[in-house]
Parts: C-alpha cells; structure tokens; sequence
C-alpha cells in the first residue's frame, strides 16, 4: 500500500501523464526556437511543477510514463504508484488509464505536465466538481484542454479524435452532450507549448 493511499477516504485518483524527459523526444515546438537542451531543460521545469502541485493534492496518485517507467526520478514511489501508458495514440492511452483507474464509487481527474498554470486549488476544484458532475474539463486556449476527469469511463470521448488541433475541446464538449452526461468547466489556462509561452510562465513566477 502506497502512503499516498494514507487519509484518501473520497477514492479520489488523479493519473498525471508525463513523457520521458530525454533530448529530443519532448517540447518539439519549443525546440524549434530553443534546441533540443533548451526544450529538455523547459520540460524538466514543468515536471517539478507538476510534482509540486500534485504532492498536496488529496489523492491516490498514479504517474503514467510515455515509454517506460523511470526510476530515482522525481516521482517518488512512497507518494506515486508508476504505470506505462498503453495505446497506439493520445486517445487510447488516456482511455486505457481511465478503465485500470476507475473503479466503482471512485472519480478520476487526468492532467498532463504542459501546464505551468495550474495549481492544487484547481485539482482540488475539480474533485469537488466531480461529486455533482459527470465529467470536468479544463480548457486550453488553443482549443485543447489540460484536464479531464469523470466519474464513470465515456469511451466516446477519447475515440478518433483530432488530438492536438483546436477542434479538440469543442468536440469534447458535444460528445459529453450526446452522452447524456453533464460537465463543469474549470479555469480557461494556457499550455506551454512554444518558447514565447515558457518565457511568459517563467516571467509570472518572478
């Protein structure tokens, strides 16, 4: 039994997906304009962000690693249980997670590690959403969204969807509709995706 199960008496999971930080492989958009080092060192920036953010956050926390899980790293295994993300894309990842994670009387919340802007408060919101709503979704400027959680698992949601276009989120929306389910938006929040984007978090932090 992890400690992170300690005091965790809501069943609340929160699976945060991360990328194995390796040169090269991460913040593609950002190397562009910064170098493989400069992106590699960004997204090591975000990771401690999102770790900060997640240690105080009342749940059981499951960290999903894109190729393979990583050990030593910042993710301590007293505090998060470590998985690998299964699935050919984004999608089917993210639905896979969703059905190992949520079982009967639990709620579920998914993040990624591109958001410098979101904080504990924010988690937590979305917990307390997800007692009276379906579903909880934070949208991204660009037309994504940096978290997505439910009660019970909507395979609809994650099936042949336009990951990383604007069309994502307003998708989202209409599927949950057809769905009969209802949702709670959160805070509107910028992702990190470009080296003007990474430059503005850094400067807010000062």
């Amino acid at each position: 039994m992890n400690s992170n199960n300690n005091n965790n008496n809501n069943n609340n999971k929160l699976i945060i997906f991360v990328k194995n930080p390796v040169a090269g492989k991460v913040k593609t958009r950002i190397a562009k304009t910064m170098g493989d080092e400069g992106a590699l060192q960004a997204y090591k920036e975000l990771l401690s962000h999102t770790e900060q953010i997640c240690s105080k956050t009342n749940a059981d926390r499951i960290v999903y690693y894109g190729s393979h899980v990583e050990k030593d790293d910042l993710w301590k295994e007293k505090f998060y249980q470590k998985k690998c993300q299964e699935g050919r894309d984004l999608g089917s990842r993210m639905a896979n997670a969703f059905k190992q994670e949520l079982r009967a009387d639990s709620s579920a919340i998914l993040i990624g590690s591109d958001c410098g802007q979101l904080s504990t408060k924010i988690l937590e919101l979305a917990f307390r959403r997800l007692q009276k709503y379906d579903v909880v979704l934070g949208p991204t400027f660009d037309g994504g969204y940096y978290m997505i959680g439910m009660r019970t698992f909507i395979p609809e949601l994650f099936e042949t969807m336009a990951w990383s276009t604007e069309k994502v989120y307003p998708a989202t929306l209409v599927r949950i509709l057809l769905a009969g389910k209802s949702f709670c938006e959160l805070p509107m929040l910028q992702d990190i995706d470009f080296e003007e984007d990474y430059l503005e978090w850094k400067k807010s932090l000062e």
